[in-house]
């Protein structure tokens, strides 16, 4: 039996960028690259963002940050991270997450901004408010 004690860090997840709870009961597991997200920019503070833009990498298909000038797949909006996922203390680890693909978003409160192409991509699926 183990005594000691232990503490765990949670961090607070900001889902205001969510227009409506539609859609929030069909989102799908993910797998995150990593590797392809910016510290500073995605998780500052150890955890990726609820709301970042997502893309999914055509090799081998995991997801990232929705880029338009990307070549690898990202380059094309499929969803939102749904809620906030800790970041591994390594690139190399890949975390699982939720992806909201359908629903009302405002985007005004989402943590990275999504570029006129992205909208497109998502359009009947995703509603901007």
């Amino acid at each position: 039996m183990e005594l000691s004690l232990k503490s765990e860090n949670f961090g607070s997840d900001d889902q205001s960028w969510l227009g409506s709870a539609h859609g929030t009961d069909a989102t799908e597991t993910i797998t995150l690259d990593t590797s392809t997200f910016t510290p500073a920019t995605h998780y500052p503070d150890g955890y990726f963002k609820s709301g970042i833009p997502l893309g999914q990498i055509t090799a081998g298909g995991k997801f990232g940050p929705y880029d338009n000038a990307a070549v690898d797949g990202r380059q094309t909006l499929v969803g939102f991270l749904f809620a906030a996922v800790q970041a591994p203390t390594v690139n190399t680890l890949d975390p699982s997450g939720a992806m909201l693909t359908h629903g009302k978003v405002r985007e005004a409160r989402l943590p990275v901004a999504v570029d006129a192409a992205g909208k497109t991509d998502v359009a009947g699926s995703i509603r901007f408010v």
